[in-house]
């Protein structure tokens, strides 16, 4: 049967009575059935809702119709909680806000939020959260309470059980109980009496069992998320209090969390980081004892197969890069403290005791931020990255492991025979060694993915999980430590807690959710062989689809992830696309293939943003851009072609079409791109809108006899003017006039006029343009440079990542014709040194206007809010720009909120919605930022900040040449 034949109007129609955003079609489905999990289940719709009355309305609405809810934030979910064959509720668009209170030591989220964006609020107060899991780039709120989460550092000391303050809940009844209220309690036992006497019962009938109590306080005397956590009847005496806390960590299955708030704690602002690498794992985890009694903050271990994979990583740090790696174990050692004198006691310290240890190389830690960065980044992404290295058409399952910590070595050493004994060749080992909790993967293949749970033998994987099992409990451990039950380990709730624990979690279960309507067969399950079902397979497509491990680190980046799809979302449609055409189901193919075409395609930016965030380097653009060339024809491939060989007159021509439509009635400018882009599409004619500038000036060569760069100036500058109320010549003007006056000469390609990066191309997919524009360009610039010698400074970001695309683009020996006629061999990716205006005006304008005295302390703007773009984020210049700003102003703000405005070029023209989807929280934020001036570092992105502002955006060189103007006045 097709997916398409299953959809029940009927409950797309309930649904639609009680929240606005349904998703039905076969997209919206496939889409939001994959997470972070080794679990594949297709809901029959996924519902967004946007209050908490919707969320009222939507449990009604399950209750009248018996179909289960499953509520999903970021999916980064691996253990199977966040998927669901009924109704999928997606928290992540209308739920993320955040309100920090009492200076930091509070902040209250939405579970939409995420864990990063709650901190990086929270940092100007000194302050973070207490949980610190590994994947808090993507994990939200709603999920860190879902799954009790704790990380690194935080231990059970200050995770999310111990820090969490209060909540608003959303019961299954409709109920919507703010657990803060003085009356809470009362609250609850008049809206819910059976519940809160149900709870009482209970309480009282644990505290009254010895044996009981002793095994409850033996179950979460380590890191533990397995089943319900019965501790909240001996921690708290309220029945509010207690179903607060049994809410956590229980995965859905109990409430809905529409807001936690946390108590923050201090972040520690003095760290030292170090490897410490022994010649085997046994020898390493022997020493725990010894690292934690030094008082270190935390102690993550990584085996052999981590650190090879971590070697495959470009920003792999030395520490590891280096290594000759045998069997060896890795400790990664971190202490924090309050001051820089505490942080250096502790290191004294520790010191003389890393040198007793039988190391493979000598002790040693750092302060520096740019190591500790690369060795958190390597910890951090870990999962991913030896996921991302798995065999084409297998599935990653990561397990995670507590045991008390003396009898870690054992477990790992155990864990490591069962690796052998089930093959498992690739399995590795690593995590949080101070509390006795790791993680361990293994790569399972699951079938061809067109023939369900029947496509594949489980024999293998079924005995080594119930080996696996024997094993933590035959040591005094618990199954799951922060991950979550999820639906991989319900069947073994009972084994862990035993019979009578486990009654009164049913009970607990039945109180709450007596219709059991959320998250069913998640968390508590008396199938034997529930962890067996609906295992996701993994059809071979595209190079990069293949990589993917669907963590969904990527989304909170993406420009699109409100409007259409994030880059997973992208990659798993292709992979559904792959399992339909391998089913024979040609209408679900089309269906797909038809959907994809705007949602997939046409709305991605292509920025490479996604690329930033995943662990395994994915630029989900790249794929789209390849879509995009299979999607062309060869009149469109011939246009670009002769576009590329006359660049001059095109961008010429595009400014006189600008300053022509700006000169006309707006109205009848947009009727024009209204009837084009009716008649040729919209992927073709942009969509002229009011705020559009006039067209700029034509670019012009300029020779200084001796020049000390090449100055490319960007096309954009000529396409589109400045911002009204700047200087008339733009960036390109404020650039030429900062170098004369730090005496600093120019030269710039003699055809400059005709030249560009070849982004357009690129991002269309327009392959002969492309290198069309990359011959004349790589000619031009080796003239230029005096083959290579002068860098090239380029003064919008956007192109200065394009040129270094272009130019990296063809690989080995290319012949280029210098200035006299000579042929000359050279490498393509080295011959070029590209550098950003703005961090050449940080590393060499800046301290030459200084020198002569051209930028007085005294002149400077009271405050400057910043948009970084992502070509800025991609090329690293970000510092730059916020130490530029942070030179010409006494304040500086870079808004929480800020990411890629999508713009991309002319994709803000042909798809405006996509700009105001990407944009709406950041522009939310500037409103509230009372700023002399708002600057970026891209025209285009300029346009669009100013599009959804209001605010007028201009490049940060015109502020600086504005004041040095100034200054001489």
């Amino acid at each position: 049967m097709s997916l398409l034949s299953t959809v029940d109007t009927g409950l797309i129609e309930h649904l639609r009575s009680a929240v606005d955003e349904v998703g039905a079609r076969a997209s919206d489905r496939l889409a939001a059935a994959h997470d972070a999990s080794h679990y594949l289940l297709t809901p029959q719709a996924v519902v967004k809702p946007r209050t908490r009355g919707e969320i009222a309305a939507l449990f009604a609405a399950s209750r009248k119709s018996g179909v289960p809810l499953t509520f999903r934030s970021g999916g980064t979910s691996l253990s199977g909680q966040s998927v669901s064959d009924a109704v999928l509720v997606d928290t992540r668009r209308h739920f993320r806000d955040i309100d920090v209170v009492d200076d930091g030591a509070r902040v209250r989220c939405g579970p939409g939020a995420v864990v990063r964006a709650v901190n990086a609020r929270l940092l100007r107060h000194g302050r973070k959260l207490g949980p610190d899991p590994a994947s808090e780039v993507a994990c939200t709120i709603g999920g860190v309470v879902a799954n009790n989460s704790s990380g690194m550092a935080c231990g059970i000391e200050v995770n999310t059980y111990r820090t969490l303050d209060s909540a608003v809940l959303v019961l299954p009844s409709g109920t919507v109980l703010d657990t803060s209220a003085p009356d809470a309690d009362e609250r609850l036992q008049a809206a819910e009496p059976d519940l809160h006497a149900g709870l009482r019962e209970l309480r009282e009938q644990i505290r009254a069992d010895a044996e009981a109590v002793e095994r409850i306080i033996q179950l979460h005397a380590i890191k533990n998320t397995m089943g319900y956590g019965l501790n909240s009847f001996l921690d708290h005496d309220d029945p509010v209090r207690i179903l607060e806390h049994l809410v956590i960590g229980s995965e859905g299955t109990l409430a809905f969390v529409a807001e936690a708030t946390f108590r923050t704690v201090p972040l520690l602002a003095h760290a030292s980081t170090g490897l410490l690498v022994f010649d085997d794992l046994p020898t390493a985890t022997s020493v725990l004892p010894d690292i934690i009694a030094t008082g270190a903050a935390t102690v993550e271990l990584l085996d052999a197969t981590s650190l090879r994979v971590a070697q495959r990583d470009e920003k792999c740090p030395e520490e590891i890069r280096n290594l000759d790696v045998d069997s060896h174990c890795a400790l990664l050692v971190e202490f924090q403290e309050e001051t820089e004198d505490d942080l250096e006691t502790a290191v004294t310290r520790a010191l003389p005791v890393f040198k007793e240890f039988r190391l493979s190389r000598p002790a040693e830690l750092t302060t520096d931020p740019r190591r500790r960065t690369a060795l958190w980044h390597t910890r951090k992404g870990l999962f991913t990255a030896v996921a991302g290295n798995r065999a084409s058409g297998t599935a990653a399952l990561l397990e995670d492991i507590a045991v008390p910590v003396d009898r870690l070595g054992e477990t790992c050493t155990a864990l490591s025979e069962l690796f052998d004994e089930y093959g498992y060749s690739d399995a590795v080992i690593f995590g949080h060694a101070k509390d006795g909790n790791i993680h361990f993967m293994i790569t399972e293949e699951f079938g061809s993915g067109t023939g369900g749970d029947a496509d594949f033998d489980l024999g293998r994987y079924e005995a080594f999980t119930e080996a696996m099992v024997d094993l933590v409990l035959s040591r005094g451990g618990t199954l799951k430590a922060e991950h979550g039950t999820g639906r991989i380990m319900a069947p073994f709730v009972r084994r862990q807690v035993g019979d009578e624990l486990y009654s009164v979690m049913k009970r607990v279960k039945e109180l709450v959710d007596p219709q059991s309507l959320l998250n069913p067969g998640v968390l508590l399950s008396d199938d034997p062989r529930a962890h067996l079902r609906d295992l996701k397979t993994t059809p071979t497509t595209e190079e990069e689809v293949d990589r993917c491990v669907e963590c969904g680190y990527c989304e909170p980046v993406c420009p699109s992830r409100d409007l259409t799809l994030t880059p997973r979302e992208r990659i798993v449609l292709r992979r559904e696309m792959a399992r339909a055409e391998a089913a024979g189901d040609e209408e679900l193919t089309r269906t797909l293939r038809a959907e994809y075409d705007y949602d997939g395609i046409d709305t991605c930016a292509v920025d490479g943003m996604c690329q930033t965030a995943c662990p395994v380097f994915i630029n989900t653009g790249d794929l789209v851009r390849r879509l995009r060339r299979e999607n062309t024809n060869r009149v469109e491939e011939a246009g670009w072609n002769a576009a590329a060989k006359s660049w001059g007159l095109v961008s010429s021509a595009g400014a006189v079409a600008l300053s022509s439509a700006k000169a006309m009635p707006t109205k009848l400018s947009a009727a024009a791109t209204g009837i084009g882009r009716s008649l040729l599409g919209e992927e073709t004619v942009p969509s002229y809108t009011e705020d559009l500038p006039a067209g700029g000036a034509k670019r012009v060569a300029v020779s200084a006899p001796d020049p000390d760069v090449v100055w490319f100036s960007s096309c954009t500058n000529t396409m589109f003017g400045p911002e009204e109320g700047g200087s008339g010549d733009g960036v390109a003007g404020a650039f030429r006039r900062l170098c004369e006056r730090a005496g600093i000469s120019l030269r710039t390609p003699r055809g400059i006029p005709s030249l560009c990066c070849g982004t357009p191309w690129k991002s269309k997919g327009m392959a002969e343009g492309s290198a069309t524009m990359q011959k004349y360009v790589r000619r031009e610039l080796w003239e230029a440079t005096d083959g290579g010698r002068l860098a090239v400074v380029c003064d919008a970001s956007s192109c200065t990542e394009g040129l270094r695309v272009l130019l990296g683009d063809v690989t080995g020996e290319t012949e280029v014709t210098g200035a006299a006629g000579e042929t000359a061999a050279s490498d393509a990716s080295e011959d070029f040194e590209i550098i950003d205006a703005v961090a050449f005006a940080k590393q060499t304008l800046l301290p030459a206007l200084q020198d002569r005295g051209m930028l007085p302390a005294d002149v400077r703007l009271p405050s400057i809010t910043l948009h970084p773009t992502c070509s800025s984020t991609q090329l690293g210049i970000n510092e730059d720009l916020t130490a530029l700003a942070g030179s010409i102003a006494d304040e500086v703000n870079v808004p929480d909120s800020w990411g890629c405005c999508a713009f991309a070029g002319d994709r803000g023209m042909l798809h405006p919605e996509l700009t105001a989807s990407a944009t709406k929280d950041e522009a939310v934020e500037v409103e509230t930022i009372d700023a002399a001036l708002h600057a970026s570092t891209n025209r285009t992105c300029e346009i669009g900040m100013t599009r959804t502002t209001g605010k007028p955006y201009r490049h940060i060189l015109e502020a600086l040449d504005d004041l040095v103007g100034q200054s001489r006045q």
